[in-house]
């Protein structure tokens, strides 16, 4: 490695992504092109960083499968910080079982823990969990160890475990600080700040309170039947009831509870959970089959019970009632959600972290565009999402750092 190309890689790993790229940017050789691409993923060029990794994978022989290794681990971790997540995974992991036998745990680890929070993007926790706990994360450098600690802060706040995810974000702000990289250090602290941001809303006969995440927790915790709009299930005394899949008998549990303690009209059941205006005999005998299904499911949480106008959410052992409602507003909220972390997804993408089809999310799109809340980039295959971030509304998505360079 010549004189240039070690003063470049020592300016990256202390982030200086500027005094890296004065060294090599009339360059076009593969351990150059790399280190270009490295640093334009810092200074958030992420398309132009993805081409120029591309083209030193390419460029390096093939007697130097280590540099290769490395250039599709960095790859890899770009592709993450633009939620191009449907790719396969396999390169990844094939680049880190190149980097183990030859000898570089370090950037191995690195291509481990970006497969870890991919999983963690697209919402596989339990795996996320597994890839995780396979890793050795002693002796880490300062760096890698603020990322592993991210990881895991991330897998606990998604897990709506506070207290192991605040430990978490104080080991990587430690890891962060004894880096001396600003990227780190920024991303722990708007970490940090979720904690005080509104994570969720909750709404009890008709009033609203704007929630933090140890709050969201504490609701969880409590003997409330909870209906929980974010993740689309019931809960109560520690069972969770999954709806997501069942979007008709979701829409009518949170409609008899947004009307709790009183009881749900039937035509205004027919229109939140049928999307109608002008119901006759066929949707009313529908709300019957439907309103029986949901009684069988909510029977050891709560009781339904027919009234005079409509039915009645009756729960169990007189428990309160609690309507847990994201942060905004209509059915693309989880769309705004996850679009307001700043990074620009592809619809690919989010519908791969929203379980939904790609059509879906692009009529989703289509109609918060028209609304000014979202725009696109590029074009065709490479255009991309984004929305501006929501003030005092927390995301925990967690942005990724670059990959280190020995």
């Amino acid at each position: 490695m010549d004189s240039l190309i070690s003063a470049s890689a020592r300016a990256l790993a202390a982030g200086d992504a500027l005094g890296a790229l004065k060294r090599v940017a009339l360059r076009d050789d593969p351990p150059a092109l790399a280190l270009r691409g490295i640093a334009m993923a810092q200074l958030g060029e992420l398309a132009r960083a993805r081409d120029l990794l591309r083209r030193a994978g390419r460029a390096f022989g093939a007697h130097e499968e280590h540099s290769r290794a490395r250039c599709v681990v960095a790859e890899a971790e770009v592709a993450l910080a633009m939620r191009d997540l449907g790719g396969s995974p396999r390169a990844l992991a094939a680049a880190a079982s190149t980097l183990e036998a030859r000898a570089d745990p370090r950037n191995a680890l690195q291509a481990r823990l970006i497969a870890a929070r991919r999983l963690l993007l697209i919402g596989r926790l339990d795996e996320a969990a597994e890839a995780l706990a396979r890793l050795d994360l002693r002796g880490l450098p300062p760096s890698l160890a603020a990322v592993a600690e991210l990881a895991t802060a991330e897998l606990a706040l998604r897990s709506l475990r506070i207290g192991p995810a605040q430990a978490a974000l104080t080991r990587a702000r430690e890891a962060a600080e004894r880096a001396r990289v600003p990227a780190l250090l920024g991303e722990v602290a708007e970490a940090q700040a979720a904690f005080g941001r509104t994570a969720a809303r909750r709404r009890v006969g008709g009033s609203e309170q704007a929630l933090r995440l140890d709050e969201v927790a504490a609701l969880l915790d409590s003997d409330a039947l909870v209906i929980d709009a974010l993740r689309h299930r019931v809960h109560a005394a520690g069972t969770w009831l999954p709806l997501a899949r069942r979007p008709i008998l979701f829409a009518l549990a949170r409609a008899l509870a947004e009307a709790w303690p009183g009881d749900a009209d039937r035509e205004a059941l027919i229109e939140y959970a049928f999307r109608t205006r002008h119901p006759d005999e066929t949707h009313r005998a529908r709300l019957r089959v439907e309103i029986g299904r949901l009684r069988a499911l909510l029977k050891p949480l709560a009781g339904i019970e027919a009234t005079a106008r409509g039915f009645e959410l009756q729960p169990h052992d007189e428990r309160p009632v609690v309507v847990l409602a994201p942060p905004v507003d209509g059915e693309q909220g989880a769309l705004v959600a996850l679009l307001s972390d700043g990074a620009a997804w592809s619809t690919s993408a989010l519908a791969l972290a929203l379980g939904a089809s790609q059509r879906t999310v692009q009529r989703a799109l289509a109609d918060l565009e028209a609304e000014g809340r979202v725009r696109a980039i590029g074009q065709a295959r490479a255009r991309r999402w984004l929305a501006p971030p929501l003030a005092g509304f927390t995301t925990i998505l967690l942005l990724p750092t670059a990959l280190p360079i020995e």
